[in-house]
């Protein structure tokens, strides 16, 4: 199987999940807008999109681009694990959620780093990208929390600020940027030392 045809795989898993999403949301709003704004809300959704539009530029022969790919895999994977942590078991589901469930929050997860270690090219990554990378979810938590704060809904229970205060909402943002930090170098460290090895 070649990187495209790998990446395309990916790319299709991610939409697919993305849209049954979409059409799960749709039958509890009604609106397509509303389904929108709704999916926007989470972490998840946004992540699946970046893995979709990435892979999918792959899939198409676009250049990959290193250090683009290692961070979506890193906000991949920071989805996963806290998926796998913190949320598994919290919603009862079925159907299309619970299908798009399984895609969004462990099928791509471990898709897009299998990707990685087959196809990724060597040796571009470098120690800087790992603070690089927190941008995204270091721009999440504002705009999550102030949704939240104004519709009376957080996405995730772990920045529920109305259940569980301003503390502890902070101290989890501080414990996952300092796990997320820590992934970045040793994805680095990963890289360089498969790039001399291989």
């Amino acid at each position: 199987m070649t990187a495209r045809m790998a990446a395309a795989i990916v790319a299709l898993v991610a939409l697919a999940g993305l849209v049954v999403q979409f059409a799960a949301t749709l039958d509890q709003t009604g609106s397509v807008a509303g389904t929108l704004w709704v999916l926007l809300r989470y972490f998840t959704v946004l992540t699946n999109l970046f893995v979709a539009l990435a892979f999918g530029w792959v899939a198409i022969g676009g250049r990959p681009h290193p250090r683009r790919l290692a961070g979506v895999m890193l906000a991949i994977l920071l989805v996963g694990i806290i998926y796998g942590l913190l949320l598994r078991g919290l919603l009862t589901l079925s159907g299309g959620a619970l299908l798009a469930d399984t895609l969004l929050h462990k099928v791509t997860p471990v898709l897009v780093p299998l990707w990685w270690i087959a196809f990724a090219v060597r040796g571009q990554l470098r120690w800087r990208d790992a603070w690089g990378w927190t941008l995204f979810p270091a721009l999440y938590l504002p705009y999550a929390l102030l949704r939240g704060m104004a519709e009376g809904r957080y996405a995730y229970p772990f920045i529920d600020v109305a259940k569980i205060g301003i503390g502890p909402v902070l101290v989890n943002a501080v414990l996952i940027a300092i796990g997320f930090v820590a992934a970045g170098h040793a994805l680095v460290w990963i890289d360089r030392r498969m790039a001399r090895s291989g």
